[in-house]
């Protein structure tokens, strides 16, 4: 029985680790071609060798996905790789866990350019390919954080928030091509990237021990979590759904 994405050409930008690598073993399982675009290099190559071994169409990318110069030229190496993009997966990104007075310019504008900028420039260049092959679908990572604030990361916040804006603004501006775009917004995810977060946060006296979590989330989110909910948004389950978030917070935001 084919997959879900069988034969789909997807990026994934992020992808190398954590809940970007659980969604590339996923999304090849479900007979996805895939191209790996991240800053991690060893991590990157490492899986993209697993699934070339498991008979994988698979390429890696090493990818500062701020970088414009970098992106285009990812962008279009995996145009000529694939034959074309079907589904790109935005799921880079970082965090900062620093009070408003005390962040840089310098601090404050690298991470919008990781988080925000990053994902401007993807689309723009996957854009045009989906538009001349008649649809696509675009999947951004955001964060519960995008919907409600917390202190110590504002500048995350606003990031995740805008991230939001720019889902739906691609959503309306080429659904007529035939191109979807929706975000998910996860809570905190168990991968090295959300521990290192949650460090930073013990760190400055925020507490969020499993314990914590489960009073909000229940269990911290695994990176299979993220990765199924980014299944069901880019396979054609979802469609008519365009311009949307998708929580996957096991009821954390139900409870504000």
């Amino acid at each position: 029985m084919p997959g879900r994405l069988e034969g789909k050409r997807v990026v994934i930008t992020g992808g190398g680790g954590g809940a970007g690598a659980a969604t590339a073993r996923l999304f090849a399982a479900e007979g996805a071609r895939l191209s790996i675009l991240d800053l991690q290099q060893a991590e990157g190559e490492a899986l993209t060798a697993e699934l070339r071994a498991d008979g994988v169409e698979a390429a890696f990318h090493h990818v500062d996905v701020s970088d414009e110069a970098a992106v285009v030229a990812a962008i279009a190496a995996t145009e000529d790789e694939l034959g074309g993009i079907d589904v790109l997966f935005n799921h880079a990104g970082t965090f900062m866990v620093k009070r408003l007075v005390e962040m840089t310019r310098e601090e404050w504008d690298r991470l919008m350019a990781i988080n925000v900028t990053s994902m401007f420039l993807t689309c723009r260049a996957t854009l045009p390919g989906m538009v001349e092959r008649g649809g696509g679908v675009i999947l951004n990572t955001s964060s519960v954080s995008g919907l409600t604030a917390n202190a110590l990361e504002i500048a995350y916040c606003a990031t995740k928030g805008a991230i939001l804006q720019l889902t739906k603004g691609v959503a309306i501006e080429y659904r007529e091509h035939g191109i979807r775009c929706n975000a998910i917004c996860p809570g905190f995810i168990r991968t090295p990237h959300g521990d290192r977060e949650r460090a930073a946060l013990e760190a400055q006296g925020e507490e969020v021990s499993d314990d914590v979590i489960a009073t909000v989330q229940g269990r911290i989110c695994e990176p299979e979590d993220i990765a199924a909910a980014a299944l069901s948004l880019v396979s054609d389950d979802t469609r008519f759904v365009n311009g949307s978030y998708l929580l996957v917070d096991n009821g954390w935001m139900a409870l504000t």
